[in-house]
Order: structure tokens, then C-alpha cells, then sequence
């Protein structure tokens, strides 16, 4: 009776835990930094993201997802325990139940590490869901009717593309082209164009303070600093927005191309729906200035942005918990 259900949103860049009851009590990036000699944990979260690319040798900042799935189970494992006793989930007389979102079409195998995972920090039953459909509940969408609502998901390590009626999915894809495939973009541009060594951190403010993908975008421009390949040494460059646009042209229309790929698996009556209702962009690329009216002028229909689309994953696990007795879905 004690118990508490809990829905998380592992992600590739952060954590969100919905615990029912309380809403969102948490979002922290996923990273854990650890003593490579002990593999004791220092610090979880926002506190170790912080040592992300400054931390001397003996201690190292791993994130312990990659691509929407598991890369490092150990880490993974204390993090996720970090976490959960933060929010209280898991003390001496209770275990709770866990609902956890996952990218659409990942293997059986990395559905199974996800359910360990779970498990192994402290769950009594563990749910999986597919985040497509958590991004959609989330974003306000009706998806138990029998209309077509299309959800395109952007987060750290996935994109996931679906068409959704009548409480399922009907067509989807996932990709592993998303926000960490952008930074790595901008690093590469820059490093081509200006021979300048940038970090991952670096790459995500300029991606976040003057990035667009639409050419009728934001036009800004920002210093920078990195390191010179040529001579080593610290280094300022000025880039501009255009130059951003350009950089990250090869991985958004890998998006477009795989929104496309799904309106044409569609069946024709579900098309005539999301031509009304138009496609709901969720996750954190939804915030790159200009994508939702890059995205519309591509595929021809309307594109949204969520409210809170950070959020939409966390806040769509939270109304499943509401229902999650009626569930059938538990991995097994």
C-alpha cells in the first residue's frame, strides 16, 4: 500500500521522473562521473555534467546512454539508483512500480537491458512503453480515437517519427540522428572551416544561442574558443548563424527524410488527419529555431511545437500511470 509508481524518461542527454501523484520531480542530465581506479560514484546528474571535458585523469564523466540505449549497464545501474532514492521511490518497505520509455524500434536485447536496469534499482514490476506514444500523450494529443495523430520526438540520441490511432502506433521509425548528432556536427564544421578544437558543451551553447536550420532563421553570431590545431594554443573565432544552418543541414534531413518515409507507409484516411491536425514536434531539438517551418515547407503539412516539449515524454508517462492496471504491455 506504500508503494509509489513511477515514470521515467531515460534519456540520452536526461532523466525525467514523474512520480504519480507529484508530477515531474526530476530532470538531470544523464551523466555520472566516477574514480576510474575504485568506480566509486562522485557525482550524478547536474553536478556531474558540470565535469563534463574538465576533470583530471583519475576521474572520469560518463553518460552511460548512447543512441537511445544503454551503452554502459554498470553505470547505467547507478545511476538510475541515484536517482530513484532522490525522488524516494525505493526505501525499506516499498518498491515501486516503474513505467520506462524507450525509442520505437530498439532490439529485444536492449528492451531486456532496460528492464534489468530497472529492475536492479529497485523495481517491483517494470512497464515499458515506446516514447513516440508518451510524447504524444504528453503533447495533449488524443491518441485513443480512431484519427491520425503524427509525432515527430527529437531528443539527445533519437529521433522517433510516428503515426499513432486508436491508442497505438501504426507507422514509425527510429533514427539515431538527434541532438547529439547536431553538436558533433557543429564541432566538425568548425574544426574543417577554422582548424579550432571545440568540446561537446561549447558545441551545445552554440547550437542552442545562435543555431537555425530554416534560411529565413535567426541571424546572430557569437565568439567562440577553443583550441588551435595548428598551434595549440587557445583560440577565439566569431561564427554566425548561416554558418550553424550549414553545419547541421546533413542530419535534419536525415529527419525530414524519415518523416517523409512514415506520411508515406500512412494509410490515406490517417493522412487526411494529420493534414488537418498537423504534426506535433516534441523533445529537445524541437526548440531548434526554424525546424518546425523547415519540416513544414518539406513534408506539406503543419508543423507545431509542443508546450514544454522537453517535458512531453515525463508528463505523457505520468497520465499512463494514472491507467497503468489497465496495462498489458509489461516486458515479461
Amino acid at each position: 500500500m506504500f508503494s509509489k509508481d513511477i515514470g521515467i524518461d531515460l534519456g540520452t542527454a536526461n532523466v525525467s521522473i514523474h512520480v504519480k501523484g507529484k508530477g515531474v520531480v526530476l530532470d538531470e542530465p544523464s551523466v555520472v562521473a566516477i574514480e576510474s581506479d575504485t568506480r566509486r560514484v562522485l557525482a550524478v546528474g547536474e553536478e556531474a555534467h558540470r565535469m563534463v571535458g574538465r576533470t583530471p585523469g583519475n576521474i572520469i564523466a560518463i553518460r552511460p546512454l548512447r543512441d537511445g540505449v544503454i551503452a554502459d549497464f554498470e553505470v547505467t545501474d547507478m545511476m538510475l539508483k541515484a536517482f530513484i532514492q532522490r525522488v524516494g521511490g525505493r526505501n525499506w518497505y516499498s518498491r515501486p512500480r516503474i513505467l520506462i520509455c524507450a525509442p520505437t524500434n530498439i532490439t529485444s536485447v536492449e528492451q531486456k537491458a532496460i528492464r534489468e536496469a530497472a529492475e536492479r534499482s529497485g523495481a517491483k514490476e517494470v512497464f515499458l512503453e515506446e516514447e513516440a506514444k508518451a510524447a504524444a500523450i504528453g503533447a495533449g494529443m488524443d491518441i485513443f480515437q480512431p484519427s491520425g495523430n503524427m509525432v515527430v520526438d527529437i531528443g539527445g540520441g533519437t529521433t522517433d517519427v510516428a503515426v499513432l490511432s486508436m491508442g497505438d502506433v501504426v507507422t514509425a521509425s527510429s533514427l539515431k540522428v538527434a541532438g547529439d548528432k547536431f553538436d558533433a556536427a557543429i564541432m566538425r564544421y568548425i574544426k574543417n572551416k577554422y582548424k579550432l578544437l571545440i568540446g561537446e558543451r561549447t558545441s551545445e551553447d552554440i547550437k542552442i544561442k545562435i543555431g537555425t536550420v530554416y534560411l529565413g532563421g535567426r541571424r546572430e553570431e557569437m565568439d567562440i574558443r577553443g583550441r588551435d590545431m595548428v598551434t595549440g594554443l587557445p583560440l577565439t573565432v566569431t561564427i554566425h548563424s548561416d554558418e550553424v544552418r550549414e553545419a547541421l543541414w546533413e542530419p535534419v534531413m536525415s529527419i525530414v527524410a524519415s518523416a517523409k518515409t512514415v506520411l508515406e507507409r500512412t494509410p490515406p484516411e490517417l493522412s487526411a488527419d494529420i493534414i488537418d491536425r498537423g504534426v506535433i514536434l516534441t523533445g529537445g531539438g524541437a526548440l531548434l529555431d526554424g525546424l518546425d517551418a523547415l519540416l513544414s515547407d518539406e513534408i506539406k503539412v503543419p508543423v507545431l511545437i509542443a508546450e514544454d516539449p522537453m517535458h512531453c515524454v515525463v508528463k505523457g508517462t505520468g497520465i499512463m500511470l494514472e491507467h497503468l492496471d489497465k496495462m498489458t504491455r509489461k516486458i515479461r
